[in-house]
């Protein structure tokens, strides 16, 4: 039995934009067919995010706040407290600030403390990203001194005990991390995936939609393949996307079937 996000509550459209005018029209277009909108640097940057985020509340989204925190604890610790008051759904922070920068993350995840809370109280689930999907495998020998696949689990291990609700990884790496107990109950957002004949652009370590479900992911971020789609509209895109998810989780339960009898 699949636990969890199904279908359409999976997908979180990336709104990769300049200015709320151009958000605007992806959120009313598509806030029926996804689960989350996820704001980024960008979009934070030239409009601020409280008024970003009251934008899309407004209109119906809910927002995973892609801030990428990474500094000292203190003030990991601040930035996580201010963007939670704002009632976001998500927020994430680089693995690669350490276990006490994760852990005070999660501290002060519950909106409107300034102490944090017991975890399942959290308002806002803390994320972990741990090696980005626009490096090849070979760089993480380059940056991370380690080949990427152990540094993700290295990092997936470090978030766990920090007490992050997920982490945010490659597709490719999905399989490894599912197969270890002790990350066990760890949330997975993953971008990095895209259809078949979809151009894969900036991103490295892929995977197509329905394989990334099937080998355990529970969102996949969605950016250029639904907003700026090379066939159709955004809509058409957001609705073949969750056709495909619909039908790994389809193939997943007749597989799991098939093991009972």
């Amino acid at each position: 039995m699949i636990k969890g996000p199904r279908g359409k509550e999976r997908i979180i459209v990336a709104l990769d934009v300049s200015s709320l005018d151009k958000a605007g029209e992806l959120i009313e277009k598509l806030a029926p067919y996804v689960g989350l909108f996820k704001v980024g640097l960008e979009l934070i940057t030239a409009e601020g995010a409280p008024r970003v985020v009251k934008f899309v509340q407004e209109r119906g989204g809910k927002i995973f706040f892609d801030g990428k925190f990474h500094d000292i604890p203190n003030t990991i610790g601040a930035a996580t407290r201010a963007v939670s008051a704002l009632g976001v759904s998500m927020l994430n922070v680089h693995a690669s600030s350490g276990i006490d920068g994760m852990m005070a993350a999660v501290a002060n995840a519950k909106s409107g403390s300034d102490i944090g809370g017991p975890e399942q109280f959290r308002d806002t689930l803390v994320l972990a990203v741990t090696v980005l999907t626009s490096h090849e495998e070979n760089e993480g020998h380059q940056i991370f001194g380690a080949p990427t696949k152990a540094k993700v689990l290295q990092m997936a291990k470090d978030a766990k005990l920090a007490g992050c609700d997920g982490i945010i990884c490659s597709p490719q790496e999905l399989k490894l991390l599912r197969s270890r107990r002790e990350l066990k109950g760890l949330i997975t957002v993953i971008p990095g995936t895209r259809s078949a004949g979809v151009a894969v652009g900036d991103q490295k370590r892929v995977m197509t939609p329905g394989e990334a479900v099937i080998d355990g992911a529970d969102y996949l971020v969605a950016g250029r393949q639904v907003t700026k789609p090379e066939v159709g509209d955004p809509v058409e895109a957001a609705i073949k996307l969750c056709q495909e998810i619909e039908q790994a989780e389809k193939d997943m339960e007749e597989e799991e079937a098939k093991k009972l009898l």
